[in-house]
């Protein structure tokens, strides 16, 4: 096994830690555990948590941006993009626990002010341009403004995003972030662009 093996194992594995339990409550002896791997290997790669921290941040936001890509440049119906775009951004808001976005806020808030922005402008930055083409298409009502449609939902991300906003709630983010999507989408949509995807199923 290679030593960027080794690398992207650590990253994962200590993701689905940190994202899970929080920061503070995860410690380097127990991802070395998980992976049956010496703490002094992990220390190799990552002198400290904050390091790790760091590189678990740009991976996700590596991945996420292909994964955006993709979406954005398939030759699916505008609606089914814009659908499969935003619905995979709930699923990756579903990763971030409350734990997890308090400890990044708090601790390190350089890496939790770019996971905000990254997820409420970067990650759905390419749906701006589909929104205007949703509406030329007749897949958005006539009389909806799509720059404003992007500015609503940019602006509700960053709420959701926000753990002190959050923490006074009783639904988690990906809860809702689904409750605005039905919203904004069931508002946005023409009666025929919802009968022709299902959108209420």
């Amino acid at each position: 096994m290679s030593e960027n093996d080794d690398e992207t194992r650590i990253i994962d594995a200590a993701s689905d830690r940190f994202m899970d339990a929080g920061f503070y409550k995860v410690t380097m002896d127990e991802i070395a555990s998980d992976l049956r791997m010496s703490k002094k290997t992990v220390y190799k790669f990552f002198p400290s948590k904050e390091t790790l921290l760091k590189a678990i941040v740009h991976a996700f936001m590596r991945k996420v941006e292909g994964e955006v890509q993709g979406i954005v440049s398939s030759d699916k119906p505008i609606e089914e993009k814009l659908t499969t775009l935003l619905t995979f951004v709930g699923k990756q808001l579903r990763k971030f626990s409350r734990p997890f976005m308090t400890d990044v806020h708090g601790l390190h808030r350089r890496c939790g002010k770019k996971l905000k922005y990254f997820a409420a402008n970067e990650c759905v930055e390419p749906a701006a341009e589909m929104f205007r083409q949703a509406k030329k298409e007749g897949v958005f009502r006539e009389d909806l403004d799509p720059d404003l449609f992007y500015l609503v939902l940019t602006t509700t991300i960053q709420g959701i995003m926000n753990p002190q906003v959050l923490s006074q709630q009783p639904f988690s983010a990906e809860e809702a972030f689904k409750g605005i999507f039905r919203i904004l989408y069931e508002g946005a949509f023409t009666q025929e662009a919802r009968q022709r995807f299902q959108l209420n199923n």
